[in-house]
């Protein structure tokens, strides 16, 4: 009887643990939703920015007439800056797991550069364990509505940049493909630079394809012609910083989907997982409930043989 008491208790527990784990997944399924709603609501758009930037490089780069400290690479790369995102809380599977190993895999493609991070979301803290340099930490919201969230974050970004403090800026983020599947990526904010071969730290993604922009073919054989009031350099001053806010926010909306989509994965296997082991034990506890009526049936008829010789 000891035995099924005990088997009975587990169950009871692991009961309790799958209607926590049931009721988290149905938390995650409900920010997810609203959260794929949202990325998908600015993907276009961002894609579009970050296209109009890459143009804007091209264009820099083959004429003297329009040029931007934020467009032009610098000679020599000494320092570089990481804007790692996680989440706040766990219960979600390898995502932050993940997005850091891809930080320190593309780190290590560029030997030599010292590298600080800047962390958005409380699980990126792990990385000043792992012998990383963390110079700032900012809260990061389970659900972003507006891109003013993200302000803090690229104003320091572009300051230090402009500052000469960084070379390059970086941003570690999760795209959002669909709930079963996320992909880790680190994406290179500053310079902006045209590159369509590189895959690893500093590669240029568009949309979760990998797709880059095709130049634009016309009857000027692909010359486009800006014109730019009152002059380029304030036209420039506007526009870049506003364009790479939006580039942040858009990584910051698919970071916050894909989180919610292995959370949500990692709740629902927890739940089948906890479902296994009720039906399990039950099976367990009715093999020692019946081994125990057995062994009274068999002392009882013992006692009765006993009682009529």
């Amino acid at each position: 009887m000891a035995q099924t008491k005990e088997i009975s208790r587990r169950i009871k527990s692991v009961t309790s643990t799958k209607k926590i784990t049931k009721a988290m997944e149905m938390v995650a399924a409900a920010k997810m939703r609203k959260a794929i709603e949202a990325v998908l609501k600015t993907r276009a758009y961002a894609n579009l920015s970050w296209e109009t930037i890459l143009r804007l490089a091209s264009l820099e780069a083959a004429s003297s007439e329009i040029s931007h400290p934020l467009l032009s690479p610098r000679a020599e790369i000494k320092t570089a800056a990481v804007i790692l995102v996680t989440s706040n809380r766990g219960m979600c599977g390898g995502y932050n797991s993940a997005i850091i190993a891809k930080a320190e895999l593309s780190l290590k493609k560029h030997a030599g550069v010292k590298t600080d991070f800047i962390l958005a979301g409380k699980k990126g803290g792990t990385v000043h364990q792992r012998g990383h340099s963390v110079i700032a930490e900012f809260e990061k919201s389970d659900v972003l509505s507006e891109a003013s969230d993200i302000y803090p974050i690229i104003k320091m970004a572009i300051g230090d940049y402009l500052s000469g403090k960084y070379d390059k800026i970086f941003v570690a983020y999760t795209d959002f493909v669909n709930p079963a599947k996320q992909i880790p990526r680190v994406k290179q904010l500053l310079p902006v630079e045209v590159e369509k071969n590189e895959t690893s730290l500093g590669s240029v993604h568009i949309d979760v394809h990998n797709e880059a922009p095709e130049p634009a073919n016309n009857q000027d054989n692909g010359v486009i012609e800006y014109t730019f009031e009152p002059s380029p350099r304030e036209v420039l001053d506007t526009m870049i910083p506003r364009l790479l806010e939006i580039q942040l926010f858009q990584a910051f909306l698919e970071a916050n989907a894909s989180e919610h989509s292995a959370r949500m994965t990692a709740m629902h296997q927890a739940t089948e997982a906890a479902n296994d082991m009720v039906n399990e034990l039950t099976l367990f506890y009715n093999k020692a409930r019946q081994a125990g009526i057995t062994a009274e049936i068999a002392e009882i008829s013992a006692g009765a043989n006993a009682l009529a010789e």
